[in-house]
């Protein structure tokens, strides 16, 4: 596989396929969802709710905070995860202007 050279594009759109690259996989979809839901901290119900493997949930968690979409905190002897807002709030806006910058055309193509 060639090699990205990600230094011919602008921070912006190394942001925005870093964040399109980890919500490519259901799973990370279905964390996600399912942290939005809970709309709290979840420590350990992950597994069951997926019916996924820890190590392939914690994989996924470490995707996830790894490109800064959640966040983690210790508590006892497991971490807890939650959405991170911040960094959402600007994922969420820089999806919505790569999409709202389509004009719909009558002709294409």
């Amino acid at each position: 596989m060639g090699v990205t050279k990600t230094d011919l594009f602008n921070a912006q759109q190394n942001q925005l396929a870093t964040w399109a690259k980890v919500l490519g996989h259901p799973a990370r979809i279905a964390i996600l969802q399912y942290l939005l839901k809970q709309n709290a901290c979840v420590c350990g119900s992950l597994v069951e709710e997926l019916g996924l493997a820890q190590a392939t949930i914690s994989q996924h968690l470490r995707e996830l905070k790894d490109a800064g979409l959640i966040t983690g905190t210790v508590e006892g002897t497991s971490v807890c995860y939650c959405i991170e807002p911040k960094a959402w709030a600007r994922a969420q806006a820089a999806f919505a202007k790569l999409f709202a910058a389509y004009k719909p055309i009558d002709t294409c193509c």
